[in-house]
């Protein structure tokens, strides 16, 4: 048996072998994160459709609570707090806490849909170069190095809480290297 076929360091095959795998797992890198995105927006969608119900929830209460203040309140206009009786009063206030409540949670649905695109866009990112080091990388070596570009440019680290990305891997490594 010829020792140079046993010794995997001296077949050309090995690198190519190793290169292939190494983009492989950089497109199977992407791919999850494209997915852990796409899982956090189902998570923010849910949230957003509960926060609408509350809304919904909330209109009806204020507009069944409005309704019965004009039997009540004599005149055409709407009075304001100084001159209503103080048990209207206070129905008052409560009206207008009520609105801003309904305000905040309009704000907070609106800040979510927001996210949410923006973690549909990153996810889109992730998948696109996902394809594109398919069919475009060079190496492994080139693959990582498109990643960690792609994560720099898109500020990728801030969509993770719980996860590091390549691109803080790398710079944990270079500042380990640097003390």
């Amino acid at each position: 048996m010829d020792d140079d076929a046993a010794d995997p360091d001296s077949d050309p095959n090995t690198d190519a072998d190793a290169d292939a795998l190494a983009i492989d797992e950089c497109v199977e890198y992407c791919q999850t994160q494209a997915g852990l995105l796409s899982g956090s927006v189902e998570t923010m969608s849910e949230e957003a459709d509960e926060l609408l119900d509350e809304i919904d929830a909330e209109m009806a209460e204020i507009r069944s609570r409005l309704e019965a203040l004009p039997d009540e309140v004599e005149g055409t206009d709407a009075p304001s707090t100084a001159d209503v009786p103080d048990a209207r009063a206070d129905d008052v206030a409560e009206l207008e806490e009520l609105q801003e409540q309904l305000e905040e949670k309009q704000l907070l649905v609106e800040a979510k849909q927001t996210r949410m695109q923006a973690f549909q866009e990153l996810a889109a990112g992730y998948t696109e170069l996902a394809a594109d080091l398919a069919s475009e990388a060079a190496d492994g070596q080139d693959a990582l190095t498109q990643i960690i570009e792609f994560e720099a440019e898109t500020d990728a680290p801030a969509y993770f809480d719980e996860r590091e990305t390549m691109v803080e891997t790398a710079a944990s490594a270079a500042d380990a290297d640097s003390e």
